[in-house]
């Protein structure tokens, strides 16, 4: 890579380190940058996720005022995203790269939905829990556990709006405020993250100069993130969700 753009990689990993923290979907900037300049698929998708998971550990640390009280629920949720995270890694590195391609626009605009409706939904699922005399589980019972658990094989696998994924998905089944909410979703995509990087860098081909500058990019773009999406209110922290989500439909789509 020229000056010119390695610059631009770690331009691209300062705005993907904020839009992680903030939403998700980071990937959809860092990895068409690395594909344009010249890596493979397989090798610039490895890169960026290990080159992301500094900015993750930097959007957690800004978000560590909104953890405060949830230990129990990220040791449950936590083991999950664990778990898929490893199963997507290896699906990377054996199946097609075309194998999750028509599924995934789907994915994100179902979690898109719940993130629109999730105010009334969560409601609703509360409410009928209490009619039925069921307890409303603390942490969201054991359908989130497995939802949870798929959202990780797919970050493992791809990863781009994998936290759109999860904050819709925490949005309904765990009654708490969306930045605690938004919070958790930073630590569990960083776990997914976190043990597909060591998996990929065990058995994959890296790139590590694009590691490092998306890396350093990223740690900024994280304490960027962190610091804007926190004085979010809700309602425009959803607003934000959706036009990123949205845009990330038609990337994926057009690409």
């Amino acid at each position: 890579m020229t000056w010119l753009e390695q610059l631009a990689v770690f331009g691209a990993g300062i705005a993907a380190g904020g839009i992680n923290t903030i939403v998700g979907s980071g990937t959809l900037i860092t990895f068409p940058v690395l594909l344009a300049f010249g890596l493979p698929p397989v090798t610039a998708n490895v890169s960026n996720t290990i080159g992301l998971v500094p900015g993750s550990i930097s959007g957690v640390h800004g978000y560590r005022r909104e953890l405060a009280g949830q230990r129990e629920r990220l040791l449950r949720l936590g083991t999950a995203s664990l778990l898929g995270g490893i199963t997507g890694a290896v699906l990377l590195l054996v199946l097609p790269a075309e194998a999750f391609k028509a599924i995934v626009p789907i994915l994100i605009m179902v979690a898109l939905v719940l993130v629109v409706v999730q105010p009334r939904l969560a409601s609703w699922v509360k409410r009928r829990r209490e009619n039925d005399g069921a307890p409303v589980p603390e942490h969201g019972g054991p359908i989130l556990l497995a939802a949870v658990y798929a959202a990780g094989v797919y970050g493992g696998y791809f990863g781009a709006a994998q936290g759109v994924l999860l904050i819709g998905l925490l949005g309904v089944f765990v009654h708490d405020d969306i930045q605690r909410l938004n919070g958790a979703k930073n630590v569990l995509a960083l776990i997914v993250n976190a043990v597909s990087a060591l998996i990929f860098i065990v058995v994959a081909d890296v790139d590590w100069r694009a590691v490092v500058l998306i890396a350093l990019g990223s740690i900024i773009g994280g304490q960027l993130g962190a610091r804007l999406g926190r004085r979010m209110p809700p309602t425009l922290l959803r607003a934000v969700i959706v036009v990123v989500g949205l845009i990330a439909v038609i990337r994926l789509v057009t690409s």
